[in-house]
């Protein structure tokens, strides 16, 4: 109840914008990185402990480099995410430039990740991939 507002579950409904897109953005890279450590967890365990084709069929797929690319997005975009949240939150008086914030994450993001797919992509598809 912050501010006194009861929000309950109408806080989850989709408000539209910038910055509603940026929350969600944030909460779904973050359930792709959860999917990505658990995966990591269960074919670590199983060809560790079985040897298992489980394993093997999970570390092929990690190897891919699409599912890199979509791996690297969902932890770049997270971090620079979360960058902008923490810089707003240590100096709020920033609060009202919360949109040109999410453009200079977004100025910030786009450049680092395309030289990285472009990395991955040139790798792949010359004699390192």
């Amino acid at each position: 109840m912050a501010f006194g507002k009861n929000i309950g579950m109408s806080g989850l409904r989709y408000k539209g914008g910038g910055p509603m897109f940026a929350w969600l953005l944030h909460r779904l890279t973050a359930i792709g990185i959860l999917l990505f450590v658990g995966g990591h967890v269960v074919a670590s365990f199983s060809m560790q402990q079985f040897g298992s084709e489980i394993g093997t069929a999970i570390n092929i797929v990690y190897e891919s480099w699409w599912f890199q690319i979509i791996v690297y997005f969902c932890v770049m975009y997270h971090a620079t995410n979360g960058l902008r949240i923490v810089i707003l939150d240590l100096w709020p008086q920033f609060l009202k430039f919360q949109r040109e914030a999410i453009w200079v994450q977004w100025a910030v993001f786009i450049p680092i990740y395309g030289l990285s797919v472009f990395i991955i992509v040139y790798t792949a598809l010359t004699a390192g991939g």
